[in-house]
């Protein structure tokens, strides 16, 4: 529900900044801002595909918590899907996310709200099958080969 909420909220609030500071700024600057933010947002795109995964083993060593690193490159990615987007909302959200102590922030709040799951995995194929304790008494019936019901 709430994601519905949200989806129906942004372009609402991107239409009312764009008339409030379009209108206090004029259209032209208004319309460099978006330009220029969408520039801006595509660098940032480019940069990160030329970084690439060479300098994530650098990124680990930098941070002490070890998906800090892959968790600050997805914020930055979504920093510049916010900068291309046209609107001063998206583009506030989208530089806000490009400074690091605002990252860490986003990222312990995020990660307060998960619960981590860890999957064990065995060499092997898994057998389903049933089982029953070789110590305990034998409950079947030595005529049939049935378990005793």
């Amino acid at each position: 529900m709430w994601v519905l909420l949200v989806i129906l909220a942004v372009p609402l609030i991107e239409i009312g900044l764009f008339v409030v500071v379009g209108g206090a700024i004029g259209l032209w600057l208004t319309l460099a801002w978006v330009v220029v933010t969408a520039g801006l947002g595509v660098i940032l795109l480019k940069g990160m595909a030329m970084i690439g995964v060479s300098s994530l083993s650098r990124d680990m060593a930098e941070f002490s918590d070890a998906r800090s690193p892959m968790a600050h490159r997805i914020l930055v990615l979504l920093a510049a899907v916010c900068l291309i987007l046209p609107g001063f909302f998206t583009d506030t959200i989208g530089l806000l996310l490009l400074i690091q102590p605002i990252r860490r922030v986003a990222i312990w709040l995020v990660a307060k709200r998960l619960k981590v799951a860890t999957v064990v995995r065995t060499k092997g194929a898994v057998i389903d099958g049933e089982w029953r304790d070789a110590s305990a008494p034998s409950t079947s019936d030595t005529n049939s080969g049935q378990p005793k019901r």
